[in-house]
């Protein structure tokens, strides 16, 4: 009997394929807020708690990997990536529009300054108090425009820069997940073998 569950427990692992549809077995992917990225992170260390708390076979380095669980949580990694490379590029796409928006701000009120400065032309004392007034919103205008366009690429880094640590530290958990299960399969195959050998042999005396 502890045979036949050793053997059940540890055999090969199938390798589920990446996929775009969601079976009705599948464990449902949690929502991920914009900005936060807990759901992979969590993914990634139950992953490893699976792996590091695996109970060990006795006089072995092996040891009995829940399947199901390791595999649901590789899944729901794989279908949560490609979601937060979607949100990536829809920031990408939002700061495009923020810095356009900006520059359009902007040059309505350049265009609103170098009209009045215009119409003061004709007067004196007005004429220079106007285009002392001009000039500063003119200055005041390129400096909010500036200010705009720094927040809204210094916000669309940040985002993908927390983005990219993730993704790696992901990838590179899962990376390690696999190998450690292919290691422990190997394993596990090398004394399924010798135990056959060994039972093989008194008969054969």
């Amino acid at each position: 009997m502890a045979k036949r569950e050793q053997q059940t427990d540890t055999g090969p692992i199938p390798v589920t394929p990446t996929k775009t549809a969601v079976r009705k077995d599948e464990p449902a992917v949690p929502a991920i807020p914009i900005g936060q990225m807990s759901v992979l992170e969590d993914l990634v260390r139950q992953i490893e708690d699976a792996i590091k708390s695996a109970r060990t076979m006795p006089l072995s380095s092996s040891a009995l990997v829940d399947r199901k669980e390791v595999l649901d949580l590789i899944e729901l990694l794989k279908r949560s990536i490609p979601e937060e490379i979607a949100r990536a590029r829809a920031v990408i796409r939002d700061r495009d529009e923020v810095v356009e928006r900006a520059r359009t701000q902007a040059e309505r009120v350049l265009e609103r300054a170098q009209t009045e400065r215009e119409q003061q032309l004709s007067k004196t004392e007005i004429v220079q108090a106007a285009s002392r007034e001009a000039d500063r919103m003119v200055a005041e205008a390129e400096a909010v425009s500036r200010r705009i366009k720094a927040e809204a690429e210094s916000y669309v880094e940040g985002k993908l820069a927390t983005f990219e640590v993730v993704l790696q530290k992901t990838l590179a958990a899962v990376e390690r997940g696999r190998a450690r299960l292919g290691g422990r399969l190997e394993q596990d195959e090398l004394s399924t073998d010798e135990l056959d050998l060994a039972s093989r042999a008194p008969a054969e005396r």
